[in-house]
């Protein structure tokens, strides 16, 4: 067990925000309502550039933003008590602050270049799988950070320092490390990549039928990229990654 920031700075929550190029934000928050089955709510934001997936039961965890510019990608928000005093915890470990909001969140770099918010949200209940109609049930569990291998080993330390929470390496022979959902409504997965120039994310939708889900997703728009043993890599419109995964996998099973 990780011990993790303390007091008002503990984190007790974890939500994933899709951040979409301009020309991809329709098409990308129409596939993630139908992905998810949740509730897309109305736009907000100075630009109507932001919206939550909000499900029928449970605290909100995913989000969707329509970018100014730049290519798409994710970011997580970090829910703590004081978001101020957990960025300043967090700069101790070694983030870099990059902005302050008049909103009262703090949007933080971690060592290895994960852009992450530091938010005062509440949020505590875990949304339940969703069944579908043929009666299989799904739900994103998992968010995933491809790290470049030479900060690898540090921005492990960062996030096991910044949340705390139960830390397993599922296999002895992979660097692969995996914070357990606990009190959160995902998964945290951290592994090295030896090609990648910057950290990059994507998401893993757990489910107890993978073929099933991954013929509900593809008649939602996505494309199959890859066919693995442990998962089916798709391409979702709007461009983040998505991999469709075992609800219990290498020992972890998702909270769901």
């Amino acid at each position: 067990m990780a011990a993790g920031l303390t007091g008002v700075a503990r984190p007790y929550w974890l939500s994933v925000f899709l951040d979409f190029a301009p020309s991809e934000f329709d098409a990308g928050a129409a596939f993630w309502h139908s992905a998810t089955g949740y509730l897309l709510s109305d736009r907000r934001g100075g630009a109507d550039e932001f919206a939550t997936l909000v499900p029928a039961e449970g605290d909100d965890y995913l989000r969707v933003q329509r970018l100014g510019e730049g290519l798409t990608r994710l970011h997580l928000d970090v829910h703590v008590a004081e978001p101020w005093a957990a960025a300043e915890a967090a700069a101790s470990l070694g983030a870099e602050l990059v902005d302050a909001s008049p909103h009262g969140y703090f949007v933080m770099r971690s060592p290895a270049g994960v852009v992450f918010c530091l938010v005062g949200h509440p949020s505590s209940v875990v949304p339940g799988l969703m069944q579908w109609p043929d009666g299989h049930h799904s739900r994103v569990g998992q968010v995933c950070l491809d790290i470049p291998r030479a900060g690898y080993d540090r921005e492990v330390r960062f996030w096991r320092d910044l949340l705390g929470g139960e830390w397993v390496q599922p296999d002895a022979g992979d660097p692969l490390v995996v914070r357990g959902a606990g009190e959160f409504a995902v998964d945290l997965r951290l592994q090295p990549s030896m090609f990648a120039s910057h950290p990059l994310g994507h998401l893993h939708i757990v489910t107890d039928d993978r073929i099933a889900e991954v013929d509900r997703l593809v008649d939602a728009g996505a494309v199959i990229r890859a066919a693995r043993e442990a998962a089916i890599v798709l391409e979702p419109p709007g461009g983040v990654p998505l991999c469709v995964v075992d609800l219990q996998r290498g020992g972890i099973t998702c909270q769901a």
